[in-house]
């Protein structure tokens, strides 16, 4: 049996296949009368006709999803985002698209033209930004294109672009940290702080050693290690700084990883080496993620919001508002456990 199409609906209800169109898929510029819908809803019925889901976002200019891009889903600081921005996306009866970069901002230009040419309704940016112009230029200009284009934007990061943006307090933050860690006892320190371009890892680097210029504590150049912003890069951080600190017990001297994923691999680099996190080694992260309730002992961190996080990005992105680019600031709780005991 033939499948029912749209021009019998339109036949059904005598009215012309333009007039169907809108009533069944919608319009993003022109509506039709109530009793005309209805009349067109009720030949469908008949008809058993079901409308096609990309006729319907082409007719209303976007479709009902909305794209979240993240640097690693792996990572449960972005897991969690994700978790925050689905919950509030589904409240709105949205579904969401998510793709995932591995750190490479070229992907994430890619994703925002995929969706785009997808008429995704919205879309949510997670993760700091670079320090590269050319970079952080070319996003900018897709942005611009795809709002222009009636889609919506927010990111969770640095507020450098012209959308809104939920901006984590990663200065005051690791402040706070370094002054905790401080007033427990220790008055040595080194940082595993992430890729120089990384604004989040330079941000967390910045608060925390002004923190400690503050209290007239200085961090040797030597103690400040670069590397990934991912596991692999805290394990290899922390290798070097062993090397260079002799591979020997320091439990005077905390060590501040940028972010909690590298503080782990720090805590693993630290056990391969046949020392103790917390005894040998105090170590401290920053975010509070999920994954650390099963970790031994409990890592010393900056809890952040990372649910409400995604929920006030996912907000900003589908919200009407109009005008200059809301900036949400959300602050983190530092909390101290066993991985840095007081000396």
């Amino acid at each position: 049996m033939p499948s029912v199409t749209l021009s019998d609906v339109a036949r059904e209800a005598g009215v012309s296949l333009a007039t169907a169109s809108r009533a069944i898929n919608g319009s993003a510029n022109r509506t039709v009368r109530p009793e005309l819908q209805e009349r067109v809803l009720a030949a469908a019925a008949r008809l058993g006709y079901s409308p096609d889901a990309n006729a319907q976002a082409m007719a209303r200019g976007r479709t009902a999803t909305l794209g979240l891009i993240v640097h690693d889903i792996a990572d449960p600081y972005f897991s969690s985002i994700a978790a925050g921005v689905t919950a509030a996306a589904e409240a709105e009866g949205l579904m969401v698209t998510l793709a995932s970069t591995g750190h490479q901002p070229e992907k994430e230009l890619a994703f925002v033209e995929v969706l785009q040419s997808q008429r995704a309704r919205a879309i949510v940016i997670a993760g700091g930004r670079q320090d590269d112009d050319e970079v952080n230029s070319r996003l900018r200009a897709a942005l611009s294109v795809y709002q222009a284009r009636g889609g919506t934007v927010a990111l969770i990061g640095q507020p450098i672009f012209e959308v809104h943006t939920v901006a984590i307090d990663n200065i005051g933050g690791s402040a706070e940290l370094a002054r905790a860690l401080h007033g427990i006892g220790y008055r040595e320190f080194a940082i595993l702080s992430g890729p120089r371009r990384h604004l989040t890892g330079a941000e967390r680097t910045e608060g925390f050693l002004t923190a400690l210029a503050e209290l007239d504590i200085q961090v040797p150049a030597e103690r400040v290690v670069e590397s990934a912003f991912t596991r692999d890069g805290g394990y290899q951080a922390m290798t070097e700084l062993l090397r260079r600190t002799g591979a020997r017990a320091q439990p005077q001297m905390a060590v501040f990883a940028v972010n909690d994923v590298m503080a782990m691999g720090a805590m693993a680099a630290t056990r391969d080496a046949g020392l103790a996190v917390g005894v040998d080694v105090p170590i401290a992260g920053f975010d509070d993620i999920v994954t650390l309730r099963d970790v031994t002992p409990g890592l010393s961190t900056v809890a952040v919001p990372l649910l409400e996080a995604g929920r006030s990005a996912t907000a900003m992105a589908l919200s009407a508002v109009t005008g200059e680019p809301v900036v949400e600031r959300l602050g983190g709780e530092v909390v101290l456990r066993d991985s840095t005991p007081a000396v």
